[in-house]
């Protein structure tokens, strides 16, 4: 929540900082995530989904030719699946980007953006899977999430009209998302699995991501 706040705090300080002629909109956001998880390790398959991200913008274009700061606060999932079982990521991210804008005229114009990515995790933190009935259970391991995440954006986009924006981002986790243990490898003894014989595969993860998205400024 300190982090949270700290970040809340950044934005508004920039939108303070702009000078008077500086142009401001507010806008709303949203589009598809296609979760890239990276694993340290290779033992561990996985199907990456898509997700969705969806939240307010704003955009302040700098006394300078082509400059602008963007911001946002969206509520951010992605999914992968391991297995049989799906781990859904929940955030709140507020990315800031500087972008350079370059124009072709009243009509359109096209943008280069970069910037960081402060994440905090609103979703469960841990997923453990079982196999098995119920009073004889097999741990095969689960993953555990960090509660934050700093993450980068670069993007490419084009606005129409000033007011409709289309961006593709690849974001990417600077630093490890959250750690794994998976089973590997099961034997079995007289008809049942025995716990004492898996074999486990541990590491480090992280999530990245690609997006298509759209905003819209008023």
């Amino acid at each position: 929540m300190k982090k949270l706040f700290t970040a809340i705090v950044a934005v508004v300080a920039l939108v303070a900082a702009q000078p008077a002629q500086a142009q401001f909109k507010f806008g709303l956001t949203g589009g598809l995530n296609i979760t890239d998880m990276k694993f340290s390790g290779d033992a561990v398959s996985k199907d990456n989904r898509e997700g969705f991200f969806i939240g307010p913008k704003v955009k302040f274009t700098l006394p300078v030719v082509g400059l602008a700061i963007d911001a946002s606060a969206v509520y951010d999932q992605r999914s992968f699946k391991s297995g049989n079982e799906s781990v859904k990521q929940q955030y709140i991210n507020i990315p800031i980007n500087v972008r350079y804008n370059l124009g072709l005229g009243s009509v359109a114009s096209i943008f280069a953006a970069v910037g960081p990515q402060f994440g905090f995790n609103v979703g469960d933190k841990n997923w453990s899977f079982k196999s098995g009935t119920e009073n004889n259970a097999l741990d095969l391991g689960g993953y555990t999430l960090k509660s934050s995440n700093l993450s980068a954006n670069i993007s490419l986009g084009v606005t129409v009209l000033g007011h409709l924006e289309v961006r593709g981002t690849y974001n990417i986790a600077l630093g490890k998302t959250g750690d794994y243990s998976v089973a590997t490898a099961i034997a079995e003894t007289q008809s049942q699995l025995a716990q004492d014989a898996i074999k486990y595969a541990t590491g480090d993860m992280k999530s990245n991501c690609w997006q298509i998205g759209v905003a819209y400024y008023f």
